[in-house]
């Protein structure tokens, strides 16, 4: 960060050059410099780089209002905030101003009067851009004395005033945003007729409080966000309201496992010691990331409210601190993610989905676990052959030595949820033939991962019928 500038008066201003310019001019004069210079804005959002983050950028370079139009956990107020970075760093503005009032340009009563009575000797505050976000959640009770502003009865008495002064008026939240990003989350939320107090705010920059119309040219970059599900459940975006804003951009959930994978991996929260300690197979990523495009999926779970990417984050530091909790109680200082510890991902998952009247009548619990089996089916079928419902007889398929494994009379596996790292691997390495199957159909597998490639296997084939799995108070059965 640069030192804030030691300019003080408007004189210094004067004489030091500095050229006013307005937020939208900002943020797009300083896009391009990044684009120039092949700098990235948005570090940090995956999946958006040829799609939403292209058309984010034109709106900024056309110096349009913008709504971001998508359902949850898409990453649309993080873009909105991560929109500062394009801001100047430090803008001045009149000392003891409530609306930031630019000193070349000023639009209160206050700040021509401050500069008409003391010239270039009016006192200058700088403001810094991590200062030039507003935010406000759109509700059905937000008024327009919230966003607007409204008359101040107590100022009025203080003061001495007639409410026929304009000197009365209290400024609402977007006055006070001037020269700032200001951002109305849930857009459809807000009364019809809060929405139609924006009209002239974006067009002609005319704001009207109690009776006053005051002129006031106000310099902001509005940011809306949208869920369709809203237009339909709780309210809609004003058609005259949607004409004044510049681009509408629709952003979207991650195309694959891949770019999913990256998301989580960028924003869960985790202790260093559950980085060191806890080994993670690249297969158990890939399964966890699964369950989401399971869900978005899935007949049980309400399309239209979407499945965040907060699930699979979530979900992720669930199964490592399941991993963790485990190696606690065992007295291990490091451990490796079991399949059968995903069994902690599914209170992630039963409070991120919205079910539909069938999901319901599953159960959030039973869904959870339907999504994980679809999941491990879904998976099981990229690294080994299909499992056939129907075999000829006296064929053995690509699993038959495994199936008549747990045929044979101790034919049966116990994996407790506290079991230690040596007995878990004991009782697994007594199923000989998944070895084999291994070897024939993932031989590069590497030797960390062979014991959740193992047990990967077995919940494959009771997804697929071929094994029973039951689960217990402690643990799973496979029989």
């Amino acid at each position: 960060m640069t030192a804030k500038p030691d300019i003080k008066t408007l004189g210094s201003l004067k004489e030091s050059g500095y050229q006013t310019k307005s937020i939208k001019d900002e943020l797009r004069d300083n896009l391009r410099n990044k684009i120039k210079n092949k700098e990235s804005v948005f570090e940090g959002i995956f999946g958006y780089e040829d799609t939403v983050i292209p058309q984010l950028e034109q709106a900024i370079l056309s110096r349009h209002n913008i709504n971001l139009l998508g359902l949850r956990g898409q990453a649309k107020t993080r873009l909105a905030r991560m929109m500062t970075s394009l801001l100047d760093e430090w803008i001045p503005f009149v000392q003891g101003s409530e609306i930031n009032d630019d000193p070349f340009n000023p639009i209160s009563r206050y700040a021509k009067e401050l500069i008409g009575a003391e010239g270039d000797q009016t006192p200058i505050e700088w403001l810094h851009r991590d200062e030039r976000f507003f935010e406000k959640l759109a509700t059905p009770d937000v008024t327009v004395a919230d966003l607007i502003g409204d008359v101040d009865p107590i100022k009025a008495a203080n003061l001495k005033l007639s409410y026929a002064d304009d000197r009365v008026i209290h400024f609402g939240m977007i006055p006070r945003a001037n020269r700032c990003i200001f951002v109305i989350n849930e857009l459809p939320d807000l009364q019809a007729r809060i929405q139609v107090s924006l009209f002239n705010i974006l067009q002609e920059g005319d704001v009207q409080i109690r009776g006053f119309k005051v002129r006031m040219p106000l310099d902001i970059q509005f940011v809306f966000t949208a869920n369709p599900e809203d237009y339909t459940n709780r309210g809609s975006i004003v058609t005259p309201l949607k004409d004044r804003i510049g681009s509408q951009i629709l952003t979207h959930y991650p195309e694959n496992i891949h770019i999913a994978k990256e998301i989580t991996s960028y924003e869960s929260s985790l202790d260093s010691r559950q980085n060191d300690g806890i080994y993670v197979p690249g297969l158990a990523k890939d399964l966890l990331e699964q369950i989401g495009f399971e869900a978005r999926e899935s007949e049980y779970v309400d399309a239209k409210s979407g499945v965040s990417a907060r699930m699979s984050i979530t979900a992720f530091e669930n199964l490592l601190s399941t991993a963790e909790r485990r190696a606690l109680l065992t007295g291990e200082e490091a451990t490796t993610v079991r399949l059968s510890d995903f069994v902690g991902v599914i209170p992630a998952i039963t409070g991120k989905v919205e079910l539909v009247y069938e999901g319901e009548q599953e159960g959030a619990e039973a869904v959870a676990q339907m999504l994980l089996d679809n999941a491990v089916k879904t998976l099981f079928m990229t690294y080994f052959p299909k499992v056939e419902k129907l075999e000829k007889k006296n064929v053995d398929g690509p699993f038959s030595q495994i199936t008549d494994w747990f045929m044979e009379d101790d034919g049966f596996l116990e994996i407790t949820d506290e079991s230690s790292d040596e007995v878990y691997a004991k009782n697994l390495n007594r199923i000989s033939p998944l070895d084999k199957i291994i070897e024939k159909y993932q031989p590069d597998t590497k030797p960390e991962d062979m014991l959740f490639l193992k047990e990967f296997i077995l919940w494959g084939l009771a997804v697929n019928k071929k094994l029973n799995k039951e689960r217990f108070r402690t643990g799973i059965f496979f029989s």
